[in-house]
């Protein structure tokens, strides 16, 4: 039960929120990599709405939906050819 609480204080979703910086004028583009990958595109989407694009790597198993940010699967710790 510790460890969950930990990690559900720990979500990017929850994090961030509130704290992100006011959107620059033109395109916006956002690239992540990591097992948070797919936490953080859905927290920045959430945020930026369909003005942000991007890539997202994250690890088998990890992967979340997003609209506006592609979401890719690999492998990890060993990286492999879809990464």
């Amino acid at each position: 039960e510790l460890f969950r609480t930990a990690v559900t204080a720990a979500d990017p979703r929850r994090v961030v929120h509130g704290r992100w910086p006011e959107p620059p004028r033109g395109r916006l583009i956002a690239l992540g990599a990591g097992k948070a990958a797919a936490a953080m595109a859905q927290a920045a989407e959430a945020h930026y709405g369909e003005r942000l694009s991007g890539l997202a790597v994250t690890r088998d198993g990890y992967a979340l939906p997003t609209q506006h940010i592609t979401l890719m699967e690999a492998a990890h710790p060993v990286p492999d050819l879809r990464g």
